[in-house]
């Protein structure tokens, strides 16, 4: 798979047409495993690190009828590692280690399996919207005939054996992404946190652990594994998710109706600064985005569409920039570029910067 090509096109999570997709960007599960007949990566050394990578490659390129491309984290330069993260692809983790090491795409970018990254295998499923049960019925095919050619490491109490203890069990995470704009003006975000937080569910941003919520952007998924069934954590993360839903939406109702005048005009100011600025950073495209997008759903702005504003979170991020204008930039340059993608994008110009599948 070359990189250039992903470039060009857009993964189908990104298209906002899964169920909820106006508040829910995307549901994701990921699976943690590890052979039984290697040492976990952190006690690996380099020769059992190309062993797990050609023997994981070998298996998961046998997969029908998945249609997967390999490509070699490890050959590749920072910048394409840097895109596979911004892609939600590879974690940050597995862009910045060392060593023998991989990942496993299908077309759509539903899928991904990660080789080498904190435990021998991450599987990672990716739907667009609310739509963890058929992300659950994709990865678990994917993880039974991954199960019928190797051997996972597991215990009859404890379950599957990973690296980090938090994992150990079914070495799952559900997770949804949420864009919650109102409820963050309104000020009821926090304890929206405090409230998750009781019931043993974590908050991320964007890029998952240690990430900051960019663009009012936020992961919920489960803190624990062990001791809980596949089905009862899909069901955990699944049965909250409608309440959050519900909060945001009755926000968005609120400012409407008590404050329409002051939302139309942030709105507008930060579609207006968007198709105007000449230079402009990451962290404010992410803010002003997430006014417009919220816009978009209101009703106040008629002539956009959520694909393309989803797309521009993504596209809009230093690595995925500098792959559109085929050199890499410092940060100046990076602005400037931003600005004038935007300008391209929100303004219908012609001769877009890139073609958006």
């Amino acid at each position: 798979m070359q990189i250039n090509e992903l470039a060009r096109s857009s993964g189908e999570w990104l298209r906002g047409s899964g169920p909820e997709s106006d508040i829910v960007i995307s549901s994701r599960i990921r699976l943690a495993r590890n052979l039984a007949d290697y040492p976990f990566i952190s006690r690996a050394t380099a020769a059992d690190r190309m062993e797990l990578e050609r023997t994981l490659r070998d298996r998961i390129l046998q997969l029908q009828p998945a249609h997967l491309e390999y490509v070699d984290v490890n050959k590749l330069e920072g910048l394409d590692r840097q895109f596979l993260v911004e892609r939600q692809l590879i974690s940050r983790e597995h862009a910045e280690s060392e060593g023998a090491r991989g990942v496993a795409i299908d077309s759509s970018e539903q899928v991904s399996l990660m080789i080498n990254e904190e435990d021998h295998l991450r599987i990672q499923v990716m739907h667009s919207g609310l739509d963890l049960s058929a992300a659950w019925e994709q990865i678990n095919a994917i993880d039974d005939l991954l199960e019928s050619k190797v051997t996972y490491a597991f215990n009859e109490r404890l379950g599957y054996l990973t690296a980090c203890p938090t994992n150990v069990g079914t070495g799952m995470r559900v997770s949804v992404m949420l864009h919650l704009p109102a409820l963050v003006i309104t000020r009821q975000i926090e304890k929206l946190f405090r409230s998750l937080q009781k019931i043993s569910l974590a908050v991320r941003g964007l890029y998952g652990e240690g990430s900051q919520a960019m663009g009012d952007f936020y992961q919920i998924s489960n803190q624990i594994t062990l001791g809980r069934s596949e089905q009862a954590l899909v069901k955990q993360v699944g049965d909250v998710v409608p309440t959050i839903i519900d909060y945001e939406r009755k926000a968005r109702d609120f400012l409407i109706r008590e404050s329409h005048e002051n939302l139309h005009d942030r709105v507008s100011r930060a579609y207006g600064i968007l198709r105007t600025a000449q230079t402009i950073s990451s962290e404010e495209t992410m803010h002003l985005l997430s006014s417009v997008r919220m816009g978009v759903n209101l009703g106040l702005i008629a002539d956009l569409e959520i694909p393309m504003l989803n797309k521009l979170f993504i596209y809009t991020q230093p690595a995925h920039l500098q792959k559109l204008s085929g050199s890499e930039l410092d940060t100046a340059d990076r602005n400037i570029e931003r600005a004038r993608y935007l300008r391209r994008s929100l303004n219908k110009e012609d001769g877009p910067p890139a073609e958006h599948n």
